[in-house]
């Protein structure tokens, strides 16, 4: 896959983040690496749309990011991952999907 877009999406990722001291790699995952979760996920995904032209209407965000809030029963699990190299798949693929995701 590019570089190029790599870089840019290395870049976004920081930006949007916030975080600036953890090595942005393919692996880098977006809510356990870079503590992205609850509504700044969602806002997340909406501005990495938006930068990529990237459809994300078909994206679960609950599927991969806790929510806002305390979880004291421990109902609010995420078992999916999402890492940079995903989000490189789907600048590719012009989509943000499971599809995409687990190709």
């Amino acid at each position: 896959m590019g570089d190029n877009i790599f870089n840019e999406l290395v870049k976004f990722t920081i930006k949007q983040s916030c975080v600036d001291d953890e090595p942005i790699k393919r692996t880098t995952k977006l809510y356990e690496d870079l503590g992205i979760y609850g509504d700044d996920a969602v806002e997340f995904i909406i501005a990495f749309g938006k930068a990529f032209d990237v459809d994300v209407s078909e994206f679960k965000a609950a599927d991969y990011f806790k929510g806002d809030g305390i979880d004291i029963l421990g109902l609010n699990k995420n078992n999916k991952e999402l890492t940079v190299g995903h989000l490189e798949k789907a600048i590719l693929a012009g989509r943000l999907d499971e599809e995409v995701i687990n190709f």
